[in-house]
């Protein structure tokens, strides 16, 4: 049951002989009034519908990735700010948007990685969702090491410190076991990441190194805390992402293909969207940046320490208002946040 709960106030029920009868003359004048009251309730019923439903939460699922959480926020800010949209996050796991989203228990997810990193849940839930295409271009997953060393990343004379592992491609890892403690550093185990790093494993015969799970934020801590202290690491890492613009980083070289080429995020909409919220899914279909205006929002967020991720990005709509125009389209938008 929900918690939340509506409370209508108590009427009392008439017995019959306590209901007044009203006189003839009472009904002759009040006839052409209920008449014209009824012709308009029929002329306004759908439109009425319309702002019932505009007035029900969209509910967006989310992981607590940054770019995930910088998508669901913008995306919010823009329905709730110009459309008047309300919306409801909801934070979950990777699987769990997918499944939401397909069962119809959260309206959209901004996260689909395609066509590779999700493909798994691209084939179970395809035929329950209505894919409006990317919204990002450009993407791309797999395993990352410093490019440079510590501090500035440069010395003395400008030129660039030497990072701590110097190895270019995944299969060169299997002779870096020792110095990283055999350890590759993941994030939450439902990413589509981790399924292919598990395989990227085997398909390089990585033995002895094994694949920690835990967060992007634990992540990116134990990427800060090797930088400083020069020491190795390999992480899981995507673009965009704001630790490319933090530090100088780099990419195995990957020849099996293991984490596919460049990809797209898309955007996944439950069944019936847009016959519910029309404006809504409007959109949410025209909505599409880049990585660098992505980059923009996701290094706010992380200097904010991520405490207010929705107020920067009111301030992204702020600072990118042509952009917001063309996600609303022919939508008439409110003041501006």
């Amino acid at each position: 049951m929900s918690s939340k709960q509506q409370y209508r106030p108590h009427a009392q029920a008439l017995g019959p002989s306590q209901v007044p009868c009203p006189s003839q003359s009472l009904y002759l004048r009040l006839m052409p009034g209920l008449l014209a009251a009824l012709c308009l309730l029929l002329a306004t019923g759908v439109s009425a519908s319309d702002n019932t439903n505009s007035s029900k939460p969209l509910r967006i699922a989310y992981v607590d990735w940054s770019s995930s959480v910088a998508s669901a926020n913008v995306v919010c800010a823009v329905l709730t700010e110009h459309l008047e949209q309300p919306c409801e996050l909801i934070e979950t796991s990777a699987d769990a948007m997918w499944r939401m989203v397909a069962e119809g228990e959260a309206d959209v997810l901004l996260s689909a990685w395609l066509p590779d990193t999700h493909a798994d849940y691209f084939a179970q839930y395809r035929d329950q969702l209505e894919d409006l295409g990317p919204n990002l271009d450009g993407t791309k997953t797999g395993l990352v090491i410093p490019a440079t060393g510590i501090g500035r990343q440069t010395d003395q004379r400008g030129a660039q410190t030497q990072p701590s592992l110097q190895i270019q491609s995944i299969e060169q890892l299997a002779g870096q076991r020792q110095a990283l403690g055999g350890r590759i550093i993941g994030i939450d185990p439902e990413a589509g990441i981790m399924s292919a790093t598990e395989t990227a494993i085997s398909t390089y015969e990585l033995s002895g190194f094994r694949l920690i799970a835990g967060s992007e934020a634990r992540m990116t801590e134990v990427l800060a805390n090797a930088i400083a202290r020069n020491q190795p690491v390999v992480v899981t890492g995507w673009i965009p992402h704001w630790m490319f613009g933090r530090w100088s980083l780099r990419f195995l070289d990957d020849p099996e293909g293991v984490y596919g080429g460049t990809g797209s995020i898309h955007t996944m909409t439950r069944i019936g969207l847009s016959d519910d919220r029309p404006q809504a899914a409007g959109m949410l279909d025209r909505f599409a940046w880049d990585a660098q205006a992505m980059e923009q929002l996701l290094v706010w967020i992380h200097q904010d320490q991520g405490q207010d991720p929705y107020a920067q990005a009111l301030r992204w709509l702020r600072a990118n208002p042509q952009r917001v125009q063309a996600w609303l389209g022919d939508a008439q938008p409110s003041e501006n946040p």
